[in-house]
């Protein structure tokens, strides 16, 4: 395996929140300054200038954007460059001009966690990490189990015990260990006893409130920005739904889009929408506090859980985006109406049309959208109809 190459480009990471900048190094609980204040929020990598992005067709996945990422060279499966498609029915259903599908089931273990393992495990080597750890209902674990396999690495998922079997049997078919802990804010306590008494690299959050991921891996998934920002249905659309947990994917989106504005090659960004399976996010916006716990639970276990991110608050306000959130007796519905579109998603990735429904029902101005399909559905041990 080729060694992992650290970006000369790479000058340092700063806060999201209050802009403090830090030299490389692994930030593990986000910025220190705003930690300390009560107010946990992610960092993010700085570059010095970076190079234009590669055309497509111009190599081949992450790889084609690694000199604008945290590590230029770094442990791959074949990530990225994942295909969208248009959705030409379901655009006439829904009295649309536009609707197109990201399909990041397409990437090597079946879900966008991918685009974060590729940079996470290159910095677990570089540092000589003895061992990788992630807190995961299923798709962050066959990921990392994954790649940290391909690298040689041991790995610790800390999972529920309603972690499905076929994710369950991935994980171990890669050589990983899964620990069962009883609910979801009992996973980060296990993997927090990981990182501070044996040193292992976290790829995921183990605070509460919640900072995002790993800042390396988080940094992979602006690469599905760039992608988005390449193509014509995704400038022209009016918004871009992404299924939203701690909002790492959320926040990369952003990234990545905002870059492209930044530097003059997108004229705008387009609005972002965040699904959520009850009502955090969208409580948020209205004025809620981020830190707060939300009571809830919803069948889409890979968005479930009762907190939030100060990272996924600044996507979307950074974009006037906005949150919503689904019925899951709507996203069962949905889960079989793409599949009859030849597209067989997790219910939490389908989810990405009940909000659309949601918003098309309050807003007619709407016209072009872009649905990100997070995870393939082959994964889901229990059939729903």
């Amino acid at each position: 395996m080729t060694a992992p190459l650290l970006n000369p480009r790479l000058t340092g990471f700063a806060c999201i929140r209050c802009a403090a900048t830090y030299p490389v190094a692994d930030y593990l609980e986000g910025c220190p300054s705003c930690l300390a204040q009560g107010f946990p929020a992610s960092v993010a990598a700085q570059f010095d200038t970076l190079p234009p992005l590669a055309r497509a067709g111009t190599g081949h996945g992450l790889q084609r954007f690694a000199d604008r990422l945290g590590y230029t060279c770094f442990p791959s499966l074949g990530e990225g460059d994942t295909p969208l498609l248009p959705l030409h029915r379901l655009a006439t259903e829904l009295d649309l001009d536009a609707l197109h599908i990201k399909c990041e089931s397409a990437n090597p273990t079946g879900s966008h966690k991918d685009r974060m393992s590729a940079q996470f495990i290159a910095r677990a080597l570089d540092i000589g990490a003895p061992g990788v750890v992630a807190a995961s209902s299923g798709n962050a674990g066959a990921s990392l189990a994954a790649y940290a396999a391909a690298a040689g690495l041991a790995c610790t998922i800390v999972s529920m015990p309603a972690m499905p079997g076929p994710w369950r049997r991935a994980i171990e078919m890669a050589g990983a260990s899964i620990h069962i802990e009883p609910d979801s804010l009992s996973r980060w306590r296990h993997v927090r006893e990981l990182v501070r008494e044996r040193g292992w690299l976290p790829a995921t959050n183990y605070l509460n409130p919640p900072v995002g991921s790993h800042p390396f891996g988080v940094d992979g998934y602006k690469t599905l920005g760039y992608e988005l920002a390449e193509s014509e249905a995704c400038i022209a659309a009016d918004v871009i739904i992404v299924p939203t947990a701690r909002g790492d994917l959320l926040w990369g989106i952003y990234r990545g889009l905002q870059e492209q504005v930044d530097e003059k090659r997108l004229g705008s960004l387009p609005r972002l929408v965040a699904v959520d399976p009850f009502a955090r996010l969208s409580r948020v916006l209205a004025g809620d506090d981020y830190r707060a716990n939300f009571a809830g639970s919803s069948p889409l276990v890979s968005i479930n859980g009762p907190t939030v991110t100060y990272q996924s608050v600044a996507a979307l306000e950074g974009s006037h985006g906005l949150a919503v959130a689904v019925d899951a007796d709507q996203a069962i519905a949905d889960q079989v109406r793409l599949a009859l579109e030849g597209l067989y998603l997790e219910l939490s990735s389908a989810a990405s049309l009940s909000a659309l429904r949601v918003l098309k029902s309050h807003d007619r101005s709407i016209r072009r959208a872009v649905l990100v399909g997070t995870s393939s559905g082959y994964k889901e041990e229990t059939r729903r109809a």
